[in-house]
């Protein structure tokens, strides 16, 4: 059985692993038991109700965060001519062809995200090997595989992080910094929900989205989410219309229209305290 050191377990004690709390609620206990001596990271895993096993069932894309991740994001971009001069005036930290090619197959990884045009992608795939394993392989699934390489770059630089489902059917993603005041925090959490909900898979049967837990780095996870209402995602209607999606994504996860005066200014942008529980 795995041993854990005191500040973990003096953590633990803080909250009940049991209890279903309010995302505010959840997110207030997770700082509060955050006892890292850094910034941690602040983290977040949606149970999704779908079987990634079938290709059909894959959940996969991107979202730019309202309030960003926290992190510098060190851009590299794959392009030439105009495309590469694109890239630079956008801010991208690297640009290049077959020489950062051949930079990167020797070993060299100080960059974060990658972006290539889609003519160097013969040329990029020649180092899918050692970009795919570390996440850094450009995808047109994703946005990174593009000839609006200046857009490409500017979401990157503005917090725009990829999710994936892994085997089991969870997300997991980073929204922010244990620093971030709870309702950044709020907003960034809300952003990838909607994105959640708009990539639901068709052939996704029964509750979508099930539980969300958040956490920070090294401090214990929330209990998971229950509450709502019993109302559950219609067939189709995530990809019609997600937003009004959103006022049935599932038995566990409601989210209701914004309030007139939320920052966010998106019928994503508020949470009924209420209702949408972690």
């Amino acid at each position: 059985m795995a041993k854990h050191s005191r500040k973990y377990n003096a953590a633990l004690a803080r909250f009940d692993r049991q209890k279903r709390y309010t995302l505010d609620e959840a997110i207030q206990i997770a700082k509060e038991n955050s006892f890292a001596k850094y910034d941690e990271a602040f983290e977040v895993a949606i149970n999704l109700g779908v079987n990634p096993k079938h290709a059909d069932q894959m959940v996969r894309g991107a979202v730019v965060l309202p309030n960003g991740t926290g992190k510098v994001n060190r851009v590299l971009v794959f392009a030439k001519g105009e495309k590469a001069a694109e890239a630079q005036a956008a801010g991208a930290d690297f640009v290049g062809d077959d020489e950062l090619i051949e930079k990167v197959r020797g070993g060299w990884f100080e960059f974060d995200t990658c972006i290539a045009t889609p003519n160097m992608m013969v040329a990029v795939g020649k180092i899918g090997k050692v970009l795919g394993p570390r996440g850094l392989m450009p995808n047109p699934k994703v946005g990174t595989v593009t000839f609006d390489v200046g857009a490409a770059v500017t979401a990157a630089k503005a917090g725009k992080i990829e999710f994936r489902a892994e085997k089991a059917g969870i997300i997991h993603a980073a929204v922010g910094k244990r620093s971030f005041e709870s309702v950044k925090l709020r907003e960034n959490i809300a952003a990838l929900v909607e994105a959640l909900v708009k990539a639901k898979p068709s052939t996704a049967k029964g509750t979508y989205l099930k539980a969300l837990t958040v956490t920070t780095t090294h401090a214990p996870r929330r209990a998971r989410g229950s509450g709502g209402d019993g109302r559950r995602i219609p067939s189709g209607l995530s990809q019609k219309d997600p937003v009004k999606a959103a006022r049935f994504a599932g038995n566990r996860f409601v989210v209701a229209q914004a309030a007139a005066d939320h920052p966010v200014g998106s019928a994503w942008g508020s949470l009924r305290k209420d209702r949408l529980c972690v």
